[in-house]
């Protein structure tokens, strides 16, 4: 039987945070779990607090909590890594505070990684709005459930809702979580694009479910479409980092041109097509996000905390 670590960096969520414990403890699975998190509010303190209510309680799993002082999303994975390495646990399941899973989602990552021996997996994420999204905002990213098709993938690009074999993260050297990606995101492809580079294998595992709630700031199409920029800006920043080839840039260079050329047009031709005009829009405005990494700049997505 494996032995199964959840990790959990949170700030400023304490409402989700107590949603997510609540989840975990009523899986079904006869799996050993334990519970870490990570609390990167070193001033309010409010996930450490939710954490001691909960085991006052009484907790189904072992559960510690801890304040991770460095503000950033790198910052915070990399000291729940550090901490998760000095306890016994054969795989690392990791969420965010506004997530929480299925009552058989861990039953699930384990099947679907004794069926690929994947390094690490990712599993299927579904939004669940506070209200209704606007009609071209339920068409982007963030917004929109994220599924795939099970079995073996190229690459996992985010630690929402993934599941990481120990010797895949112990074979990365330090620090796993690159900390100049702590306010911007993009912190968790660089990894998995390391982690590639060593030969890790990769799945999706869409049996593996996870609910994420989505507050009211995150259900406009102007919080969409900056995510899309975000999103971009991140993406270019782990592509140039990892210094790529000549025909790799160009290759790159020539999505970015056919998008500038391309979709404006085709807001007009598929405007009274909604799903067609939010995705034109949303790699207009990821592609926006890519030139200005190129220029230098970047985008502190995380800067702002979306709901409690």
């Amino acid at each position: 039987m494996a032995d199964v670590i959840v990790c959990i960096p949170t700030f400023r969520r304490p409402n989700g945070l107590e949603r997510l414990l609540s989840a975990l403890a009523n899986l079904k699975t006869e799996t050993r779990v334990s519970v870490l998190v990570a609390d990167n509010d070193a001033e309010g303190q409010e996930g450490l607090d939710v954490c001691l209510k909960v085991l006052a309680r009484g907790y189904r799993w072992p559960l510690e909590a801890f304040v991770a002082p460095e503000r950033g999303i790198a910052q915070a994975r990399n000291a729940l890594a550090e901490h998760a390495l000095r306890k016994r646990w054969d795989f690392m399941a990791m969420l965010d505070d506004d997530e929480w899973p299925a009552a058989n989602w861990l039953d699930a990552f384990l099947r679907a990684q004794a069926e690929t021996k994947a390094h690490a997996l990712h599993g299927a994420v579904l939004r669940v709005h506070e209200t209704a999204p606007g009609l071209l905002a339920s068409y982007c990213d963030g917004i929109t459930d994220w599924r795939g098709r099970s079995g073996p993938i190229p690459l996992v690009e985010s630690t929402s809702n993934a599941l990481i074999a120990r010797a895949a993260l112990e074979a990365m050297p330090r620090p796993w979580f690159d900390l100049a990606f702590g306010l911007t995101g993009g912190e968790d492809l660089d990894f998995f694009t390391r982690m590639k580079a060593q030969g890790a294998r990769f799945a999706w595992a869409d049996g593996a479910v996870a609910y994420a709630f989505v507050p009211r700031s995150r259900l406009s199409l102007k919080w969409a479409l900056a995510r899309a920029y975000s999103n971009g800006n991140s993406d270019m920043r782990v592509f140039l980092k990892h210094r790529p080839s000549a025909p790799a840039v160009a290759k790159e260079m020539a999505k970015i041109a056919g998008v500038l050329l391309l979709l404006p047009p085709a807001l007009v031709i598929f405007g009274i097509v909604p799903n067609r005009a939010a995705d034109a829009l949303r790699r207009l405005f990821r592609a926006a996000g890519k030139i200005a990494a190129m220029t230098g700049r970047r985008y502190d997505e995380y800067a702002i905390v979306h709901g409690a």
